[in-house]
């Protein structure tokens, strides 16, 4: 190939979802309701925990950090795509694509190690309820929570800089809402099976080892939970634990499906459902599943919502 012809592409074109423009209206209605429900059920957990002293524990803490997450994870691709659907020309710098791909990946790849931390913390708190308070520390979870970051925001460094290094000589179109590893892949002109099969090894391998320890975890605490006497206690722990599993189900679930099953016989249409499901409507039901069967969250989200600020118990 000619070399004043690599490395021409200085912009993507992002189809989304095509269509007439009443359903780019609404769609462009329904995708901006679930954004403003996930960021105000998100931003709500996290005022109720820094407002409620009752919630300065470990497991709120690292729920906050976790709705922190889900927040800056829905906008890294949300306004973008809210944009595309009342624009015409659709299109999208070179350095904002890759730059929305490598936050996209280390915000998804930090989320897995944050519900491997909390499911390390209701490991501990339910299989050594004496011990918990001495190993569960403000100073551990602190160095845990800087762990999930520091890990998630590493582990696609490498790979997503060599991708973007690759030459891109046209077409420039991406038939996705978002820039994804695949159809970033397929325009280049460069062969990349290398850098292709590193990329889908460390992202198989952070959702598979992540997953396995999160099941581990469980079953570990299902079989203490179940050694309660109590049916109280064991109702408390399968309520908590319960929307924990929630949540790892459905974000795992659909990630799998993306990234560790193979998918080549799946349409394009169904790629952007899967990614829709796991990158938007996921983070817009977790505030929910959170709260809903945890009383001492309802109580304080009621405050947050309601404008009472709770102070310390005396």
């Amino acid at each position: 190939m000619n070399k004043s012809q690599v490395s021409t592409v200085t912009y993507f074109v992002l189809l989304g979802f095509p269509g007439p423009w009443k359903i780019q209206i609404t769609l462009f209605s329904l995708i901006l309701l679930v954004y403003m429900i996930t960021l105000m059920g998100n931003m709500a957990i996290i005022c109720a925990v820094r407002w409620n002293h009752q919630l300065h524990t470990p497991m709120y803490m690292f729920l906050a950090n976790f709705s922190f997450l889900e927040i800056w994870y829905v906008t890294c691709t949300v306004p973008n795509m809210l944009v595309n659907f009342l624009s015409k020309s659709k299109i999208m710098s070179f350095s904002g694509c890759f730059t929305q791909f490598y936050f996209f990946f280390s915000l998804g790849t930090t989320e897995c190690f944050f519900l491997c931390a909390m499911a390390y913390d209701r490991y501990l708190a339910i299989c050594f309820p004496l011990h918990y308070p001495s190993i569960m520390t403000r100073q551990f979870c602190i160095i845990l929570v800087s762990l999930c970051w520091i890990i998630g925001f590493f582990g696609h460094l490498i790979p997503i800089s060599f991708i973007s290094q690759l030459s891109f000589c046209g077409p420039n179109i991406i038939d996705h809402f978002l820039c994804d590893v695949d159809p970033l892949m397929a325009l280049s002109c460069t062969p990349t099976p290398t850098i292709r099969h590193v990329f889908y090894s460390i992202s198989t391998l952070i959702i598979v080892l992540t997953s396995l320890y999160i099941l581990g975890s469980y079953t570990l605490v299902l079989r203490a939970v179940l050694r309660v006497p109590s049916s109280d206690g064991r109702q408390k722990a399968f309520s908590t634990c319960g929307s924990h599993l929630l949540v790892v189900s459905l974000f795992y679930g659909t990630i799998m499906v993306m990234y560790v099953i193979p998918t080549s016989g799946n349409s394009v249409a169904m790629h952007k459902i899967i990614t829709l499901i796991y990158s938007v409507v996921t983070p817009a039901l977790n505030p929910f599943i959170y709260s809903l069967r945890n009383k001492d969250m309802k109580y304080a989200l009621r405050h947050v919502f309601f404008g009472k600020r709770i102070m310390q118990n005396s």
